[in-house]
């Protein structure tokens, strides 16, 4: 691995650091210099992310996480800690899918399990994470989003749902962690070429036609450019933005193109 310097001392946990966008965040991460704790519902997807990370010459540690538990996420970020000396930033990248439906169709456990992974399990990383940021200081949050936090998508209710509170909940850290000088900021991406969209279209080249056709710019996103969105938001270069929605989504919600495709 060649690092650059943008996160050099930093230590950086990446909750769901064993999904596609999450592992794309932890290599970034470790890219730029920080030493990165990766948490994941799977031990197997976040080990498999460090040996990537470490093979390189980085500096990475995998931790068990389940965000439905706040004991586990009091566990992982303890774990990492101790491990990688500290914890001065967070990235919330764990997300569940969530079944499609009208309200009336929905059950009520599939209900709570988007409320419990997708916003619940943030603020139980953020309680359990940020007194350990606050010691370090200068830390940052970055919450990952989705651009349908601002598009009403026919019969995704829970997901669109959570990512919308997920933004304001963002925001009020940002005000209530602004003295000590933490920021925090949400990234919302738009359709990014990911296995689900291989599994949903069959090939690479037919998700990004189809879905870029909804997009300002033609395509699909990549995973590398949620990363390096994170990684600006967790570095000085953005030192003075907190509060702010950063949306990585080719312009998906500011264009209505040919189709406007409901899952990502």
């Amino acid at each position: 691995m060649s690092p650059r310097n943008k996160l050099v001392g930093r230590i950086v946990l990446v909750a769901g650091g064993g999904g596609e966008i999450g592992g794309a965040i932890a290599r970034q991460c470790a890219l730029e210099g920080a030493a990165v704790a990766v948490c994941d519902v799977s031990y197997d997807n976040a080990a498999a992310v460090c040996t990537s990370i470490n093979a390189l010459g980085g500096i990475s540690a995998p931790f068990q996480l389940d965000v439905q538990s706040e004991e586990s996420c009091q566990s992982a970020c303890a774990a990492a800690a101790k491990s990688l000396g500290g914890v001065t930033d967070l990235v919330n990248a764990a997300a569940t899918v969530t079944p499609d439906g009208r309200a009336e169709e929905l059950d009520l456990e599939s209900w709570r399990k988007a409320l419990d992974v997708n916003f619940t399990g943030v603020f139980l990383m953020c309680k359990h994470a940020l007194p350990y940021i606050r010691a370090a200081s200068n830390g940052a949050v970055v919450n990952i989003a989705s651009s349908f936090a601002h598009i009403a998508l026919p019969r995704r209710s829970a997901y669109c749902s959570t990512k919308a509170a997920l933004i304001h909940f963002t925001k009020v850290l940002a005000v209530d962690y602004g003295p000590d000088n933490i920021r925090a900021n949400t990234i919302s991406p738009g359709p990014i070429d990911t296995a689900r969209s291989l599994r949903r279209y069959g090939t690479r080249e037919k998700a990004n036609a189809v879905r870029g056709r909804g997009q300002a710019l033609g395509r699909t996103g990549s995973v590398d450019e949620v990363a390096a969105t994170a990684v600006f938001l967790l570095s000085s270069d953005s030192s003075f933005i907190t509060g702010a929605d950063i949306r990585v989504d080719g312009g998906q919600t500011i264009f209505k193109g040919d189709s406007l495709e409901t899952s990502l």
